[in-house]
């Protein structure tokens, strides 16, 4: 079955404070090859791709034009500057989507595995329904905590789920979220938050644990052992 036509946009601006690294994440290379790399490689092969624009920061941006390039040599390809949020970062991004595309799909520059299945279902959901999201369910019990470090809530966790990315959305529904929270100074946690805000339903498909955010040095490590398992790249 052929997906719907999309964008994907991936914000790769991020710096890498988290991974005690003066190199930012995506840049970072996972048996000799970056994990941006990686992450494009994921979804080299999905049908319905027209576009990949990444956003990053200034002394990035010519490697990262090379890349884009060599990956994706039969499609539109653009690099943008990263703005001071993820937020803004994307949303730059989506100044410059064709009007040829169905879908926006935003993935996160630090996860390198995501499979094919979980990419395809998503574009389809988010043709059917409007938006959609991978997600796992959360195996942790959860506490809500109060600035005083006491516990005031223990969620019931059978409803409470992990959300992932790709995040997809038809073309007009993601602008208008990003236009809303423009407007009105609002800062989201994810894509799906700004849709949310504008009163859109997100459909959430199942993911897959692999599909993790590379964040801490220790999610590096899990990185390297899942690249030896032939994972994309």
């Amino acid at each position: 079955m052929t997906n719907p036509a999309f964008s994907l946009i991936i914000p790769a601006a991020g710096q890498g404070k988290r991974m005690q690294s003066e190199t930012p994440k995506p840049y970072l290379e996972l048996k000799g090859i970056t994990i941006l790399e990686r992450t494009l490689s994921a979804f080299s092969e999905i049908s319905g791709l027209c576009q990949v624009i990444v956003s990053t920061s200034s002394q990035y941006e010519e490697q990262t034009r090379k890349l884009l390039k060599r990956k994706f040599p039969d499609i539109s390809v653009d690099v943008v500057s990263g703005g001071r949020e993820r937020q803004h970062s994307i949303y730059n991004a989506l100044m410059v989507v064709l009007d040829e595309a169905d879908l926006i799909a935003v993935h996160d520059a630090v996860r390198p595995f995501v499979l094919d299945s979980t990419i395809s279902q998503c574009l389809r959901k988010a043709y059917e329904t409007g938006g959609a999201i991978p997600g796992v369910p959360v195996k942790d019990t959860i506490k809500r905590v109060d600035s005083k470090g006491f516990i005031t809530q223990t969620p019931d966790r059978t409803d409470l789920w992990q959300a992932q990315t790709p995040q997809i959305f038809k073309k007009e529904i993601l602008l208008k979220a990003y236009k809303n929270a423009i407007k009105k100074d609002f800062l989201g946690t994810d894509d799906a938050s700004l849709v949310e805000a504008i009163g859109e339903r997100v459909s959430v498909v199942k993911g897959n644990r692999n599909n993790f955010k590379i964040t801490y040095p220790l999610d590096f490590r899990i990185a390297e052992l899942l690249t030896d398992e032939n994972y994309h790249g």
